[in-house]
């Protein structure tokens, strides 16, 4: 008999610093809203009361505005709620029409009519506050992947359009998704464009780079170090022979790169010497660029082992 799922058990929020429960709060709204903007204040740091604040996508000209309040403290204090309410409707976005708290406590029935009262004095249409209670099941019923990456301590990223990438990042279920889905990080120009004719091999070598981190880690981000998606990594597949294939491409990537890397060193591979750093113009011979076309087709037709669905780029 199988275990259970280690998501299913209660959550602690209290486990968390309150940047870690902003992180969740804003993802999973992320993930279960459609937004003109969602912004996430908190990260930033003298947020005015606005941890997060998103003008919803609800087919109106302006849509909704929201402000979520997250309370990562052991008890929903009057007080404190009416401080936070205030600074809000100092700050430049002003009145929202919707204002939310989401506790980590429990709330009382008296403690929501109290906050719900006075910030309908504050011409504030609408009000709700979320127990961490109903969070939870909230996350259950909506954003179950989700959860299950917090409740593993997947560490979330600090910027909040990273962070909204990963929240509406699917976890697949078998390995054949996670296959399809590692697929995508080669339709790229770095695995289909002759090399003899890449117009920047500094980009050509950071692809193959990323390629490689995204493999063994699911980080998978652009060649500005921008996180494009999150995706499986091999160690993520269920199967342990397609692990080791997945392997062996990730090692065939690498022996890829550091052919590269040894022709630049040689000077078989060199700059246009025009001494601008930026210049991205190389001269290579072209067996050089043929012998690093077969490594990249080795990679290429390594993973169409393990995945034989793969459409590999045209021309391989």
């Amino acid at each position: 008999m199988s275990n259970p799922a280690a998501y299913v058990q209660p959550i602690h929020f209290e486990d968390f610093d309150g940047s870690q429960f902003e992180r969740l709060v804003f993802a999973y709204h992320a993930r279960t809203g459609k937004w003109k903007s969602l912004e996430w204040y908190g990260q930033a740091g003298s947020d005015l009361g606005r941890d997060i604040w998103g003008v919803r996508d609800d087919g109106t000209k302006d849509g909704e505005s929201v402000c979520i309040q997250c309370v990562n403290r052991k008890s929903l204090v009057f007080a404190k709620a009416l401080k936070d309410i205030s600074k809000v409707l100092k700050s430049d976005n002003g009145t929202p029409r919707h204002f939310r708290i989401v506790a980590r406590s429990n709330v009382s029935a008296r403690m929501r009519d109290r906050i719900k009262k006075h910030v309908k004095t504050l011409g504030v249409t609408e009000c709700d506050i979320w127990s961490g209670g109903e969070f939870e099941e909230f996350l259950r019923r909506d954003a179950e992947p989700l959860l299950k990456r917090f409740f593993e301590r997947e560490a979330f990223p600090d910027a909040a359009p990273d962070l909204l990438t990963l929240a509406q990042a699917d976890v697949p279920v078998n390995d054949v998704e996670v296959l399809a889905l590692i697929a995508r990080l080669f339709d790229r120009p770095a695995f289909y464009t002759p090399i003899h004719a890449e117009s920047n091999l500094g980009d050509f070598k950071q692809a193959i780079t990323d390629t490689i981190q995204a493999l063994g880690t699911g980080v998978w981000k652009d060649r500005d170090g921008h996180l494009l998606a999150r995706i499986p990594s091999r160690q993520q597949l269920h199967d342990e022979g397609l692990r080791k294939k997945i392997q062996v491409v990730e090692k065939a990537l690498a022996k890829l790169r550091a052919k590269f890397d040894e022709l630049t060193r040689s000077g078989v591979i060199r700059h246009c010497g025009c001494g601008k750093p930026d210049c991205p113009v190389y001269f290579m011979p072209m067996e050089a660029a043929h012998e690093l076309e077969q490594l990249r087709s080795d990679a290429l037709r390594l993973f169409r082992c393990a995945n034989p669905a793969f459409e590999p780029p045209s021309g391989w």
